[in-house]
C-alpha cells in the first residue's frame, strides 16, 4: 500500500497511486474520487467511500449522477425547457412571450403591437393575430348593427338575405368532439319552427351542428384540427311559418382560427 523513502537524516513515506497519505503521514488511504468515482459535479472522499453532491438547481440521481430540471417532469415549461448549470429556462415558439416562469402567451391586440388599419379589427388567435374588416358586408348588403343585410330582395334572389360574421379561436390538436360554438335566434316568433344546417365550409366533415332547442343549435367539433389554419363555415337557421306557410332563412358566417399549438 505505501512504501518508505529514506533521505538524509530523515525518511518519509509514499502512497500507491489511487491512495493518499493519511494526516498521520504514516498511513495510506484510498482515495474513491480520483479511481472510481462516477459524480458529475462535486465528489467528496470517505473513509472507506465517497460522497457525490451536486450544484444548486440540481438534484442528485440515484445513480449519483446530476441531473438537470428539465427530466424531472414534462411540466416545467409550457413549450420547451432548457436546461443550465444549475437552474432552467424556458422558450416560447415564435408568435408568443414568456409570461412568468413556464407560461407562453401574447395578445398583440391588446399590446397594440399589430397592424392593422383603421378600417381593419384586430383578432387575436393562439400564436398570432390577424386582420378583419370592420365592415365585411360583400356588395348588395348594407351593414346594419352587427348583420349585412340586402336591401334589394330581387338582386339577392338565391342569396341569404342577411349574414352575420362571427370569428373564434381554438388551439390546435383540441380534444374531440368538443362543442366549440352555440347559434341562436335573436328574435323568436309564435308559431314558427326553426332547423339549422351546416351550408358551407365542412367538406372535410371537421363539423356537426347539433340542434339543441326550436331557437338554437351547437356546433360540434368532431375532429382534432391542426394549425395555423382558418376555416369560414356558413350556419344556416331556417325558419317555418306554421300559419302562413313562409319560409325564412339567415346565415351566420363563423371564422375558425387553429392555432399552431395546443396552447
Amino acid at each position: 500500500m505505501h512504501g518508505c523513502v529514506n533521505t538524509l537524516g530523515s525518511y518519509y513515506c509514499e502512497c500507491n497511486p489511487g491512495y493518499k497519505l493519511a494526516h498521520n503521514n504514516y498511513s495510506c488511504t484510498v482515495n474513491e474520487c480520483e479511481t472510481e468515482s462516477t459524480c458529475q459535479h462535486h465528489c467528496y472522499n470517505l473513509i472507506g467511500s465517497f460522497l457525490c453532491q451536486c450544484d444548486h438547481g440540481f438534484e442528485l440521481a440515484p445513480d449519483k449522477v446530476s441531473i438537470d430540471e428539465c427530466s424531472l417532469s414534462t411540466y416545467m415549461c409550457q413549450y420547451q425547457c432548457v436546461n443550465t448549470p444549475g437552474s432552467y429556462s424556458c422558450e416560447c415558439p415564435q408568435g408568443y412571450q414568456l409570461q412568468g416562469n413556464r407560461l407562453c402567451q401574447i395578445n398583440e391586440c391588446e399590446m397594440g403591437t399589430h397592424n392593422c388599419q383603421d378600417d381593419e379589427m384586430c383578432w387575436n388567435y393562439y400564436g398570432g393575430f390577424r386582420c378583419y374588416p370592420r365592415n365585411p358586408c360583400e356588395p348588395l348588403y348594407t351593414l346594419t348593427s352587427e348583420r349585412c343585410i340586402c336591401r334589394s330582395p330581387s338582386e339577392c334572389q338565391g342569396l341569404p338575405p342577411s349574414i352575420v360574421y362571427k370569428y373564434m379561436s381554438i388551439q390546435s390538436e383540441r380534444s374531440v368532439p368538443a362543442d366549440i360554438f352555440q347559434i341562436q335566434a335573436t328574435t323568436v316568433y309564435t308559431n314558427t319552427h326553426n332547423s339549422f344546417r351546416i351550408k358551407a365550409g365542412n367538406d372535410g366533415g371537421e363539423f356537426f351542428l347539433r340542434r339543441s332547442s326550436n331557437v338554437s343549435a351547437m356546433l360540434v367539433l368532431t375532429k382534432p384540427l391542426s394549425g395555423p389554419k382558418e376555416y369560414v363555415v356558413d350556419l344556416e337557421m331556417i325558419t317555418h311559418h306554421l300559419t302562413m306557410n313562409y319560409r325564412a332563412s339567415s346565415l351566420l358566417r363563423l371564422t375558425i382560427i387553429v392555432g399552431a399549438y395546443p396552447f
